[in-house]
């Protein structure tokens, strides 16, 4: 849908939009836990393949045991592990924080930066995670593709790729820019609560009339 939208494609692209803004409203908020942009920072870490849930579990009292980002740094790794044990991917993850909260401040004066090109240089920082940064902490326009967006996306025609990034820039082309952070928070209430992966509720939906896989929609453009 990316390429070339017609008049119709992008007035649908609005009415989806409005649709979005009305259900859920728009505000921007975070569902990670945290008191600072470093907390978020390994917040995000955290939760690459785990729910938001599980992660501020962890986090609520990780962030007690360990108050400062050289807390982290000097933590010992097998103990790091421990503590976030019950999170998936956890050895890789004790070994990036480490080495990620070391270069914070050796490289950066113990402050998260701003641009992409700095984030995704920091260990176990991806272009989702500098995006979930930049949009929450710097108010910078960035879309976050989750699982949630990836998949809701593909139901809505937005994209038809598979790779985070390509759907990443295929979107920047299609939402407008004042939603990529809003699409986000909006798609994963969205997904979590009406369009789940295993039983999607199309019935119930409010954008039922606007996407292509419920059943209900008629092509207008």
């Amino acid at each position: 849908m990316a390429k070339r939208m017609t008049k119709k494609e992008r007035e649908r692209v609005g009415r989806i939009m409005h649709l979005l803004d009305n259900e859920y409203g728009t505000e921007y908020r975070c569902y990670l836990n945290h008191e600072n942009a470093w907390q978020l920072l390994i917040a995000t870490i955290l939760s690459a393949q785990c729910t938001d849930a599980r992660v501020n579990i962890v986090t609520k009292d990780l962030f007690v045991k360990y108050p400062t980002l050289e807390a982290f740094a000097n933590a010992e790794q097998e103990e790091l592990e421990k503590d976030i044990h019950s999170i998936g991917f956890y050895r890789n993850k004790a070994k990036n924080i480490i080495a990620c909260t070391r270069r914070l401040i050796t490289e950066f004066n113990s402050e998260v930066p701003e641009s992409m090109y700095d984030l995704v240089s920091l260990a176990g920082v991806g272009r989702k995670t500098a995006n979930v940064i930049r949009g929450n902490v710097f108010n910078k326009p960035s879309i976050v593709v989750d699982t949630h967006v990836k998949r809701i996306s593909k139901k809505l025609g937005f994209t038809k790729e598979e790779d985070p990034e390509k759907i990443e820039y295929e979107l920047m082309k299609v939402l407008p820019k004042d939603h990529w952070i809003l699409y986000n928070i909006h798609i994963i209430t969205l997904g979590r609560s009406i369009c789940t992966a295993r039983s999607p509720q199309c019935e119930m939906c409010f954008l039922k009339y606007e996407c292509p896989s419920s059943g209900f929609y008629k092509k207008t453009v």
